[in-house]
């Protein structure tokens, strides 16, 4: 080879050589950070070690740690299915009622029947976990502390619990709940599905682990500094029966904590879709009120 030619390659390599640093600059300049002023997603958040413990992050635009407080998502399934795109059915909706605010949706294990893997309260400590998480980026996602939990069913009971048990993580300002289990071992003899249900995931009846079911019980953790609360239950529910969120209202009752019960006519276990937006409404007004 010449060595014109070796002078060429030599010059040319050289080029690629600093067309790839120039590129690797700009592509590090060009990442964008949480710009408060934009609205940004963040998918699969993780929060602990297995691939189902992750979040979803709604940030809305003109946010700030003054003025953006957080609602926290947690999706039904009865402990034993669904996940966190469960939160996108009610997005819409649910931005139109709280137009200020930030949105988390949480990913939590999933009892399986057939192995017996992850029985209460692994569900329970993953939303634990998952707020500590949230709570240690609230700086960086430009986000207030304040936060709301909410969820349906299962995930409804896992909001209650979450704010009555560890009401000291977080401290949440509001509950919302729809359709929630809220008294295990009243709910136990309902049906022969939550029979062999909760003796799967509790690991006995009542008669056997009596302590077992008030220790997994959102009611039991009552007291009169538990966060406002506001639940919605349809009369025709034939999955998780109206009696358990009448046991609820009775004990914030007796508790004296601020609350609403809303009953809903024609409705069983999960409302039609046009159902929701006014109760969505309806639980915005809610913690407007308890906020003050």
């Amino acid at each position: 080879m010449s060595c014109i030619h070796c002078l060429f390659l030599r010059k040319l390599v050289f080029l690629i050589f600093i067309i790839f640093i120039l590129t690797g600059c700009s592509n590090e300049d060009d990442i964008t950070p949480l710009q408060a002023n934009v609205a940004v997603e963040l998918y699969d958040q993780s929060y602990g070690d297995e691939p189902i413990q992750t979040l979803d992050v709604y940030l809305p635009a003109g946010r700030s740690i003054e003025d953006t407080p957080l609602l926290i998502y947690i999706h039904g399934g009865a402990w034993i299915s669904g996940n966190k795109k469960e939160f996108a059915e009610y997005r819409n909706s649910l931005v139109k009622s709280f137009p200020e605010y930030a949105f988390v949706s949480i990913g939590y294990r999933l009892f399986d029947p057939n192995t017996g893997k992850n029985q209460f309260p692994a569900q329970q400590l993953d939303i634990k976990n998952a707020i500590d998480y949230i709570l240690s980026k609230t700086d960086e996602w430009k986000i207030s502390n304040n936060i709301i939990l909410a969820g349906a069913s299962a995930g409804g009971y896992l909001a209650l619990l979450q704010a009555y048990k560890y009401q000291s993580i977080g401290k949440p300002k509001a509950v919302i709940a729809f359709f929630p289990p809220t008294d295990l071992a009243a709910l136990h003899s309902f049906s022969e599905f939550t029979k062999q249900g909760l003796n799967g995931m509790l690991g006995g009846s009542p008669q056997e682990i009596p302590n077992g079911y008030a220790l997994n019980s959102p009611i039991t953790y009552i007291k009169p500094t538990s966060p406002p609360t506001i639940f919605f239950h349809g009369l025709m529910d034939l999955v998780v029966p109206i009696s358990q969120s009448e046991l609820l209202d009775s004990a914030l009752s007796e508790g004296e904590v601020m609350h609403e019960f809303v009953k809903i006519p024609d409705q069983g276990h999960g409302f039609t879709l046009a159902t929701y937006p006014p109760l969505f409404q309806r639980a915005a007004d809610f913690v407007e009120k308890a906020l003050k």
